[in-house]
C-alpha cells in the first residue's frame, strides 16, 4: 500500500468531501437501512449548501486522507457551538471518521483518529467525544481500542427512523 497523507481540507475540497461522505456513509449503512431513509439522509447531510457552510464554519475542521491522488477517507471535528451536542469548551467532537470500504483494515481510520487527537491537543482540549451507532461494532471496537468509554446515549435520526448512538469520550490530562 502506498503511504497515506492527511491534509486539512479547505473550501476547494467541497466536492471531494461531498463524494467521500456519500460513498462512505452508503458503504457503511446502506445494507442496514431503507433506500428511502438513506436517500433522505444523504440529501440533507451532503447537499452543496450544507457542506459549504460546514467548511466555512471556523469551529469545524475537515481532514482528508489521500492515497496518492485518491481520497480514501475523511475526518470532521467540531468545537464550540459547532458541536452537535455537549458543546463543552474543553471538548472536541469527532463528528465523522469515514473510510472507503476498499481501505478498511489499512490503518486509514487510525491515521485520521491520530489527527483528531493531535488537533485536540493543539487546541488545548482535555477530551474527545463522539456518537457511534450501537450496532456499528467495527467502529465501537475501534474507539474502545483507542481508550474511549461510553458515557451516555442519544437518538440519531436516519430518515424517519430513530437509532441509538452510544456517546463515548476519551479524557486525558
Amino acid at each position: 500500500m502506498t503511504s497515506i497523507i492527511i491534509n486539512k481540507a479547505s473550501s476547494e475540497d467541497l466536492e471531494t468531501i461531498q463524494s467521500l461522505g456519500i460513498q462512505t456513509f452508503s458503504e457503511t449503512f446502506a445494507e442496514d437501512n431503507t433506500e428511502e431513509a438513506m436517500k433522505k439522509y444523504l440529501e440533507e447531510s451532503f447537499n452543496t449548501e450544507k457542506v459549504k457552510s460546514e467548511l466555512h464554519n471556523p469551529d469545524s475542521l475537515f481532514y482528508i486522507a489521500w492515497e496518492e491522488d485518491d481520497p480514501v477517507g475523511y475526518l470532521k471535528l467540531n468545537s464550540g457551538s459547532a458541536q452537535t451536542e455537549l458543546q463543552e469548551e474543553m471538548s472536541l467532537e469527532i463528528e465523522r471518521i469515514y473510510v472507503k470500504k476498499s481501505h478498511h483494515g489499512k490503518k486509514v481510520g487510525q491515521l485520521l483518529y491520530n489527527q483528531a487527537l493531535e488537533t485536540a491537543q493543539i487546541l488545548n482540549k482535555s477530551s474527545l467525544w463522539l456518537g457511534v451507532w450501537e450496532e456499528n461494532l467495527r467502529a465501537l471496537n475501534f474507539y474502545k481500542k483507542n481508550g474511549f468509554v461510553e458515557f451516555d446515549k442519544h437518538i440519531f435520526r436516519l430518515g424517519d427512523e430513530e437509532q441509538t448512538d452510544l456517546m463515548m469520550r476519551k479524557i486525558w490530562e
